[in-house]
């Protein structure tokens, strides 16, 4: 493991969700001939007619077609994740919008240091009720119908998404092993805001890992929440105003991927209405 930029990542993460938690192909060619121009042409409204496309996909990913469900749906939920979820926890702790469900978080977790045992000496697992369990014990412990995931934020940067993809099954396998009677939900990695990036974790790789977090659940059986849907702008960013941490001439390395409440109601109104599609 590459165990410095763990602890940068994992200080820097821990810094951001304290702020977060108080805030509320450009096409070119030359034309010589009118052939050449009709092509051209052709291939702009191609463009245009395939950004429409992925607009509409966009769009329509964010509308239900299952049943909409009120906040005690989640009393016998449990909802695990690193610093972008215990952002929803405090949301939440706030404004029992997601009844009295449970949360398991730490700062930093991801899928791979989740799979670390109980005495890893830089291990980052979370508590309930003030004792530390590795995330399937826990969740074990906690004993949900339903269980929420997630994670890899902190596994894209260090790891990579091939690397992350192989974390998240074998975590999942153990939660289900561990909770064979649950419904296991994944959760979309979240975007960061439009020009951000650290290092490898970029929003390019946030998709492409995202995609692969999309066919694990089909293959597996999982429910796939497509979060992302929900608090994207047009081009796939982190919606500005839903950024709990942005960078500004102050502060130009803040991370940019963290949550204001107006982005926690946002991804509520989507699990709302969304879990039962």
């Amino acid at each position: 493991m590459k165990r410095s930029a763990a602890i940068i990542l994992t200080a820097s993460m821990l810094c951001a969700v304290c702020f977060a938690g108080c805030s509320s192909a450009n096409n070119g060619a030359a034309s010589s001939a009118a052939s050449e121009g009709t092509s051209t042409a052709s291939s702009a409204e191609s463009s245009t007619q395939e950004s429409s496309a992925d607009e509409s996909k966009s769009e329509s990913s964010a509308q239900t077609t299952g049943e909409s469900v009120d906040a005690s749906w989640f009393d016998d939920a449990v909802f695990v994740g690193d610093s972008v979820t215990l952002k929803l926890s405090y949301y939440c702790d706030n404004s029992e919008a997601l009844g009295n469900t449970t949360f398991l978080c730490e700062g930093s977790l991801g899928y791979t240091n989740a799979l670390w045992d109980i005495d890893h000496e830089d291990n980052v697992h979370p508590s309930y009720k003030g004792v530390k369990y590795t995330v399937e014990d826990g969740v074990k412990e906690i004993n949900p119908n339903k269980i929420f995931v997630m994670l890899g934020m902190n596994d894209i940067g260090l790891y990579g998404v091939d690397g992350g993809i192989e974390s998240m099954i074998e975590l999942t396998d153990k939660l289900h092993a561990n909770s064979p009677d649950a419904v296991i939900y994944i959760e979309s990695v979240t975007p960061m805001v439009a020009g951000n990036s650290l290092g490898d974790l970029n929003n390019e790789n946030i998709y492409a890992f995202d995609k692969k977090l999309k066919e694990v659940c089909a293959e597996k059986g999982y429910k796939y929440l497509d979060i992302t849907a929900a608090v994207s702008d047009e081009n796939g960013d982190l919606i500005y105003e839903y950024c709990g941490d942005p960078p500004t001439d102050d502060n130009p390395d803040a991370m940019g991927l963290h949550f204001t409440d107006e982005g926690c109601a946002k991804w509520v109104e989507y699990l709302k209405n969304h879990v039962n599609d």
